[in-house]
């Protein structure tokens, strides 16, 4: 009897400290878009010229009107907020896929969102389409398309099995990277803009695309956090979670639609964002364990702080050039994946 009181008490305290830990991350990620507002080439932190600004100047341009007000504001805040939201949106993604997939190399791309994306965006600087939202619209597309395709492909008889689906998102995303470059070589003048989309960018951001990814995102992360009990049952196994009641098939296609779109909404304003949505969600189940009403907001809030921060960096480290966010996510996120499998000496788990 005491035993299992016992075990009752820690099941709580565990719980109660997960619980815990997303206010913290949550508090991280708001004191992350306050603070990334201080570093820059022109501001009280960085390189360049922050000599010119003190602190007080930072305070008063962002309370009221100052020196820095437009670029704090009108610059600087809406690409950290889109940031912000591109990390929870690959992080949630990430999450899923490592879930349904029940592989920890699973990422938001793996259905072939990014090539689908990239043909998109390389097919409308060929035609001259280079507006605004031309870009987004048709890289988003291009993801839809591709994904639409995939669960084309992996449907037999009206049931979408998991291995099959994995291979056809590999076979699609193989063959539409052939065309993306094809299409690189091909494009002659335009091949920089194409080169520059694909290794990912948050400058000229717009509150206009903070608005669209963050409504997205919002509705994204609703649906996939609605359906979290039932992914915990799906850790057991499909047939198991049939059994339990649950309609697996449904759940695994509306989550893994939810996902791609979430994935695709990501990279049609900011282009390909690799790792995030790879070393988060694994770090976050790494930390608190496997139960997705806990993974999945966690590692909103943890994407959305690393993502933040990665950008911080691309737009300082070099001065007053500004380096792909793509290749700032490479140079940190690899070598510490690579850490994190060196150091840990337990199996990858799913399911407790």
């Amino acid at each position: 009897m005491t035993v299992a009181r016992e075990s009752t008490v820690d099941v709580v305290e565990k719980s109660r400290s997960r619980h815990i830990w997303i206010v913290i991350l949550f508090g991280g990620m708001l004191a992350s878009i306050f603070a990334s507002l201080a570093f820059g080439t022109v501001g009280p932190i960085g390189a360049g010229i922050p000599s010119r600004y003190s602190w007080a100047d930072f305070f008063n341009s962002i309370l009221a009107e100052g020196p820095l007000s437009n670029i704090l504001v009108n610059i600087r805040l809406p690409r950290i907020l889109l940031a912000c939201a591109v990390g929870a949106a690959l992080s949630i993604s990430g999450a899923v896929m490592q879930c349904l997939f029940r592989n920890p190399l699973a990422e938001p791309y793996i259905l072939g969102v990014s090539s689908g994306a990239a043909v998109g965006v390389s097919l409308g600087l060929i035609w001259g389409l280079t507006s605004l939202f031309s870009t987004p619209i048709l890289a988003f597309s291009g993801a839809l398309i591709t994904v639409a395709a995939v669960y084309g492909i992996a449907q037999v008889r009206g049931r979408i099995k998991t291995d099959t689906l994995l291979l056809a998102g590999v076979a699609i995303a193989s063959f539409l990277s052939a065309v993306s470059f094809y299409m690189l070589y091909a494009a002659g003048k335009d091949r920089d803009l194409i080169i520059s989309w694909i290794m990912g960018s948050f400058a000229l951001t717009t509150f206009d695309e903070v608005l669209i990814t963050t409504f997205v995102l919002a509705m994204g992360g609703l649906v996939v956090f609605l359906f979290a009990r039932d992914m915990n049952v799906m850790l057991m196994g499909e047939e198991t979670a049939k059994q339990l009641g649950v309609d697996a098939d449904t759940v695994k296609i509306i989550v893994l639609v939810t996902a791609s779109i979430l994935a695709a909404i990501a990279v049609a304003f900011v282009g390909i964002v690799g790792f995030v949505g790879l070393i988060i969600p694994h770090i976050v189940r790494m930390t608190l364990g496997p139960d997705n009403r806990i993974l999945i907001p966690a590692s909103a809030f943890a994407g959305g702080i690393f993502l933040i921060w990665m950008d911080v960096l691309a737009r300082t480290v070099a001065g007053g050039q500004e380096i792909p966010i793509g290749i700032i996510t490479a140079f940190c996120g690899a070598p510490f994946f690579i850490y994190l499998l060196r150091s840990r000496k337990t199996g990858y788990a799913y399911a407790s």
